[in-house]
C-alpha cells in the first residue's frame, strides 16, 4: 500500500499546544516530496496572509477559515496576480530546479480565483514549451465546479483531484463545514459531469467522523455514481484545528478501500504514513 509523504509535518509543540503548519508565504513552495505526485512544486493563488477558501474542514492543517467565501472579489487586493503568477511559473520551469509536477493548491481554494482558467493555459503553455514531461496538477475542494470556465479548464489539468469527504449533505456540513452558497447536490452533479477526474477523501474518527457503517454505504455511492479514475484515501497526519477528531489507522484505511472497491469497481488507493 501506499504511504502518504505529501510534505510530512511533524507535530510541534510549544507549551504543550499543537502548532498548525505555517501558510504558505509566496507563489510558488516546494518542491515538496509526494507519493502521489512525486516532486510537486506548488502554486499558491490565494493571499500569502491569511486562508481564502469556500470550506472550513475540521481537519484544514492550515486552520481554520476565517474569511469563509465563494465570492473572492472583496479580496481581490489580496490575491495573486495574474502576472506574477505567470512570471513565477515561468521563471521556475526556465531553472534547474527539478520537479515531476506543477501543483495548484496553497492557501485555500484555487479554483476561486477570478483568473483561474487563464492561469491554466498559460501554466500548461510554459510547462509545454520549456517541461514537457512535467505534469499540471490540481488538488480542489470541487466547490469551484460551478463556474464554466473553471469546468472547461479541468479536461487541460493531467490530474485533476477533487474532494469529497462525505456521502450525505449532513456529514459534509459536519466535516467541511461550506461557506453560504455552496450546495452539496450541485457539486455531486458536477463531479459525475466530468471525465478522467481523481477523488480525494479523508476519513477521520471523533465528532465529527465519516468511517460508521451507514458513511460508508452513503460514500461508496457517491463513489460509484462520479466513476473517478482513482480514488485516493487516507487520514490526517498534520497538527489540526479541531481536537476532537483522530486519525483513522492504516489498516483500517485498507479494509475500507478493499470494501469500496469491491462495492464500487472504482479503484481506491489508501495513502498512509508508517507509524
Amino acid at each position: 500500500m501506499a504511504k502518504l509523504s505529501n510534505v510530512r509535518a511533524e507535530l510541534n509543540y510549544c507549551g504543550g499546544l499543537i502548532m498548525l503548519i505555517p501558510l504558505q508565504r509566496g507563489i510558488l513552495y516546494g518542491p515538496v516530496n509526494s507519493r502521489r505526485l512525486g516532486k510537486s512544486l506548488g502554486i499558491n493563488l490565494m493571499p500569502s496572509e491569511y486562508k481564502l477558501c469556500s470550506f472550513n474542514c475540521v481537519y484544514c492543517h492550515y486552520g481554520w477559515t476565517r474569511k469563509p467565501t465563494m465570492d473572492t472579489s472583496k479580496y481581490i487586493q489580496d490575491l495573486q496576480t495574474f502576472d506574477h503568477v505567470v512570471k513565477a511559473v515561468d521563471e521556475a520551469a526556465r531553472s534547474s530546479l527539478q520537479f515531476d509536477f506543477l501543483t495548484f493548491s496553497g492557501n485555500g481554494e484555487p479554483t476561486l480565483h477570478p483568473r483561474f482558467p487563464e492561469l491554466v493555459d498559460e501554466v500548461v503553455a510554459i510547462r509545454n514549451q520549456h517541461r514537457p514531461r512535467v505534469k499540471v496538477a490540481l488538488l480542489s475542494n470541487s466547490s469551484g465546479l460551478v463556474n464554466p470556465g473553471v469546468r472547461e479548464s479541468i479536461a487541460k489539468i493531467d490530474i485533476p483531484i477533487f474532494k469529497l469527504d462525505a456521502g450525505s449533505e449532513k456529514k459534509f456540513r459536519l466535516i467541511n463545514r461550506p461557506a453560504g452558497g455552496v450546495n452539496f447536490t450541485e457539486i455531486l452533479n458536477l463531479l459525475c459531469s466530468l471525465n478522467d477526474i481523481y477523488i480525494q477523501t479523508i476519513f477521520i474518527q471523533g465528532s465529527p467522523a465519516n468511517v460508521s457503517k451507514e458513511d460508508l454505504k452513503a460514500y461508496f455511492g457517491q463513489l460509484q455514481r462520479i466513476q473517478p479514475v482513482e480514488a485516493q484515501i487516507y487520514s490526517i497526519d498534520r497538527p489540526v484545528p479541531k481536537a476532537q477528531i483522530a486519525l483513522v489507522s492504516p489498516e483500517r484505511l485498507k479494509e475500507i478501500a478493499s470494501q469500496g472497491q469491491r462495492e464500487t469497481g472504482v479503484k481506491i488507493n489508501p495513502f498512509f504514513l508508517d507509524r
